[in-house]
């Protein structure tokens, strides 16, 4: 099921049509080119999914009925794809920037972090590929979830509230999956465990675990506890979808307005308007008031669909230090004086 599933992402990605967007320039000046089609990919895959239902072929449960399994494979296969980058950066002796090896002679973190910048297969870039098979098996592993609660009865309002943010939230990236060309984990990260687990595992079984909580327990809620639910939904999704493209746009044409006026730009370099203005990672404050929307519709009673936000919480602290101290190395004074004109990290006033 995950061969297919990867084997349909590697085929269809490269033969239907997108648009072919420039990735960011390379510190030899070269830059990448990305096919950016995972929307069209993933209507054709949830149509061809939707036939096989209809016609018998698959079951529309078989997710929601095998995802241990599916999860344990997907966790083996990780492994052993990341063992295969290792050895394969190791003997890589290319020079430019996406092959070139960065080895510390420490094998648990170069295989934890990755050697190489951006390793591909067969014309695929592998890590554009992997964080669309991530996002893309989130939205299938819902789905099957959907009709587990259908085929048991147990489809409620919560259930439909988390899907409908899901698949909202999930459609959005698709729709700007350029935006992705240039967000931290493609332009500066490597390809090692911490990725591909992060987009095979963690991605889609993690972020679903509000469904398979919701399989079980039945949560009643009130008018009031839905409409906030949707507002923190709503605010969240403006802060980080517009934190976002405001970056994009910024990178793709510095001279761009900003909320309809001229860009303030630090150094030449570093934008400080808009969102950028109120926070240096204002886009990570938008993430969490989404990853806490999509926990809001089960309720109180159990801290386990709080698991997504709060792992978030820490993950984007951690990456937030580990972005400061990259950005502090590489512009110098000029960080500093992005610091000074924008105190706050995440969350005006309070961090």
């Amino acid at each position: 099921m995950l061969l297919s599933y990867l084997g349909y992402l590697a085929v269809f990605g490269s033969v239907l049509p997108g648009k072919v967007i420039d990735g960011v320039v390379l510190a030899d000046g070269t830059r990448l080119k990305y096919r950016c089609n995972g929307f069209l990919s993933l209507i054709l895959l949830i149509s061809l999914l939707v036939i096989g239902v209809q016609a018998g072929v698959i079951s529309a449960t078989a997710i929601a009925d095998k995802g241990l399994q599916l999860l344990s494979a997907a966790f083996v296969f990780s492994f052993i794809v990341t063992l295969l980058l290792y050895i394969s950066g190791r003997r890589s002796r290319d020079h430019s920037s996406s092959l070139k090896p960065h080895l510390t002679g420490n094998f648990i973190h170069d295989w934890w972090y990755g050697i190489q910048l951006n390793p591909g297969f067969l014309g695929i870039d592998l890590k554009f590929f992997l964080v669309r098979a991530g996002m893309l098996g989130w939205l299938v592993i819902n789905l099957s979830v959907l009709s587990k609660s259908v085929q048991d009865a147990r489809l409620d309002q919560s259930m439909i509230l988390y899907q409908l943010f899901c698949t909202f939230y999930i459609l959005d990236y698709f729709f700007y999956e350029e935006y992705m060309t240039s967000t931290w984990d493609i332009i500066a990260e490597r390809l090692g465990f911490m990725l591909v687990f992060g987009d095979l595992v963690w991605i889609p079984f993690t972020f679903s675990i509000q469904g398979w909580w919701l399989l079980k327990n039945k949560v009643e809620l009130t008018t009031a506890s839905v409409v906030a639910n949707c507002l923190v939904f709503l605010v969240g999704y403006r802060v980080f979808r517009g934190a976002n493209r405001q970056k994009h746009v910024f990178k793709k044409n510095p001279k761009a307005p900003i909320w309809g006026k001229a860009p303030k730009v630090v150094g030449g370099k570093l934008l400080a308007s808009g969102y950028w203005g109120i926070a240096r990672h204002c886009n990570y404050l938008g993430d969490l008031l989404l990853a806490l929307s999509l926990s809001l519709p089960c309720g109180i009673s159990s801290p386990v669909p709080y698991f997504y936000p709060i792992y978030l919480l820490i993950l984007l602290i951690w990456r937030e230090r580990r972005d400061e101290a990259r950005c502090a190395e590489k512009y110098k004074e000029i960080w500093s004086k992005y610091c000074t004109l924008v105190p706050w990290r995440i969350l005006p006033y309070v961090y």
